[in-house]
């Protein structure tokens, strides 16, 4: 019995959470057997997820051995850390410092932005559309310099990686604002190296597999707007 398969590893997730998805991946590249657990948080937070998670009562949630670890970023930092099988973040401090800030970026500003297209209306969605433009600017900007102009894949240059697992969940999502948004993010003439990253990482196969279809994440997403949208 090999290293990994020795290893007690589960996630607790829902089929339509970036966050969780990001995990799938990571656990993917990694070569990581584990355990997956799908939550309903459409209807009730399970009782196992309240006991590993009590403090922000959040998905995914990750089990190593028992022991639960929470935030998705700090999981895949984890992994990295816990794993060698094959290092998700950059071997340079600079560059692993640059990776966490834009991972941070996308949580902060684009997922905030994401969030208000799909559950807010009027004014607040349209601010949002805009603000979710503003960050695919600044993220185009980021993948160039990065990714010398385009000369390199991904993010992290040769290599996909941290960041690139960070981001690309959203791709599930795209649909779903521009359906919700009522309009159109235009990558190919706007973000021409996202629209050629996207492409490209959708070719991977642990993205192949974390990645649910945009179909489902629309109807995913509609029922969220129906329960939490505030009239």
């Amino acid at each position: 019995m090999g290293l990994f398969e020795m290893e007690q590893v589960k996630i607790l997730s829902t089929l339509a959470s970036s966050f969780g998805m990001r995990v799938l991946i990571g656990l993917e590249e990694k070569g990581l057997k584990y355990e997956y657990q799908e939550e309903d948080l459409l209807t009730k937070k399970s009782d196992l997820l309240l006991q590993l998670n009590p403090v922000h009562k959040k998905l995914p949630v990750f089990i190593h051995n028992g022991q639960p670890i929470c935030e998705s970023l700090i999981i895949l930092q984890y992994t990295d850390e816990t794993w060698d099988s094959k290092q998700l973040l950059p071997s340079k401090p600079y560059d692993r410092a640059l990776a966490r800030f834009w991972a941070d970026f996308i949580d902060k500003k684009f997922f905030d932005s994401a969030l208000r297209i799909v559950l807010s209306k009027d004014e607040d969605q349209e601010q949002a559309k805009r603000e979710m433009l503003e960050s695919l600017k600044a993220l185009e900007g980021a993948l160039n310099e990065m990714s010398g102009g385009g000369s390199l894949p991904f993010f992290n240059g040769k290599d996909f990686g941290f960041l690139d697992i960070a981001f690309i969940p959203f791709a599930s999502w795209f649909h779903t604002f521009e359906s919700m948004g009522n309009f159109k993010l235009p990558f190919e003439s706007e973000y021409p190296l996202l629209d050629a990253w996207v492409k490209r990482c959708m070719e991977r196969e642990s993205v192949k597999k974390a990645l649910p279809s945009p179909d489902r994440v629309l109807e995913y997403a509609l029922q969220l707007r129906k329960k939490y949208l505030v009239n």
